[in-house]
């Protein structure tokens, strides 16, 4: 019986261990910052990117592993900012819409890689809102729906709240690049301080710790 409890109590003891390894292997100021006193109201974890930029192309794969990976009730968002220089903010804007568009249709991450594609790997970019919407098409989206969606005020809005984050972040000099992951409002990822070998198992791990911190 006392060798039944033992084991027992081990049992519980090793969920214990676990979490105070991945503790002590990840430091505030180090592997993440503390941006923000008060947590979103619901937990998320937000992506800053940018379509233009070469390093985020390279992230997607982790990135969108990551977002299935997610604990359930919390919602993965990519968030598009402007100010890469190789396309207008106009153009830039239109394509953040298409990306929204695509994902409220279920096609966010395929439309996503599309993109990435097109700029990074077929170094074929985009000249206006018709390329954008060729491509978008392609990945059996209605022209008709798309095309109103584009216009719609939701989606719009969504483009706009992009940039009110965006400019918000820049301004408090939060946001300096991208890409970049912040958890539940509050938690700013530093990606250069996770082993680069293996960047998704150490930031799966890094996320899911963050996400306790508030829980």
């Amino acid at each position: 019986m006392k060798k039944l409890l033992s084991v027992f109590a081990l049992a519980l003891m090793l969920p214990l261990a676990a979490c105070a390894d991945t503790a002590s292997k990840f430091e505030a100021g180090k592997h993440y910052e503390v941006i923000s006193e008060q947590p979103s109201v619901k937990p998320e974890v937000k992506e800053y990117f940018s379509f233009y930029c070469g390093g985020c192309n390279a992230f997607e794969p982790i990135a969108q592993s990551v977002a299935k990976k997610l604990p359930d009730g919390v919602e993965f968002k990519k968030v598009h900012v402007d100010f890469i220089r190789a396309a207008s903010p106009e153009l830039q804007n239109a394509l953040a819409r298409a990306y929204l568009v695509a994902k409220n249709l279920g096609k966010g991450d395929q439309v996503a890689s599309a993109i990435f594609n097109q700029i990074h790997r077929a170094r074929a970019p985009f000249a206006n809102e018709k390329d954008i919407r060729n491509l978008v098409l392609v990945h059996d989206i209605d022209g008709e729906t798309y095309d109103k969606a584009m216009k719609s005020f939701s989606i719009r809005g969504a483009a706009n709240q992009m940039k009110k984050e965006q400019d918000e972040l820049s301004n408090r000099r939060v946001l300096t690049g991208v890409p970049l992951l912040i958890v539940n409002g509050k938690y700013k990822i530093n990606n250069a301080a996770l082993n680069p070998r293996e960047m998704e198992a150490e930031l799966q791990q890094l996320i899911d710790y963050l996400l306790k911190k508030d829980a």
